[in-house]
């Protein structure tokens, strides 16, 4: 069911929550970390005519309205969750594609010293690491395959507020 702080959050900035915006918004609680092509799937279930425009602008406006957020978890289209969950990054697990929330603070220390060296002041929220969860790590183990990760754990997506 729709929160009622979406509506009242839509109406104080002028906007009505249409059925379109209400089912994207749906869409984004429940799929959490998904793509367009996702939410335009889960609209469908429901509103059968809904076109991927649709979901596309819906979900620019709900950003700029700051009820939705997105990040680059890879090379494909960005993953839209609602913006009211806790601020968080990102860990994607490039054997399974699972993907791990984690608390910004954890990065706390390596933001202060990009802010301290270079004056760079980072937007976590957009910003994936990749490598490898436990249990594609344990899996790798027993199998006797290289468990750390590997030397292409690197990292991706944008920070500082470089959108693609």
């Amino acid at each position: 069911m729709v929160s009622t702080d979406w509506q009242s959050d839509l109406r104080r900035r002028g906007y009505r929550l249409t059925p379109q915006r209400q089912l994207v918004l749906e869409a984004v609680d429940k799929l959490e970390h998904s793509t367009p092509d996702d939410i335009l799937a889960e609209v469908r279930r429901t509103a059968g005519g809904v076109n991927i425009s649709t979901v596309y602008r819906t979900l620019e406006l709900l950003e700029e309205l700051g009820l939705v957020s997105h990040a680059h978890l890879g090379h494909g289209a960005p993953t839209y969750h609602l913006a009211d969950r806790h601020d968080h990054m990102h860990l994607v697990c490039r054997d399974c594609s699972k993907v791990i929330e984690a608390d910004v603070a954890l990065a706390a220390g390596f933001t202060e010293r990009l802010r301290r060296e270079f004056g760079f002041d980072t937007d976590m929220k957009h910003f994936a690491i990749f490598g490898r969860c436990r249990e594609c790590g344990a899996r790798r183990a027993r199998e006797g395959g290289d468990a750390d990760g590997g030397a292409d754990g690197g990292t991706g997506g944008s920070a500082g507020g470089a959108e693609s």
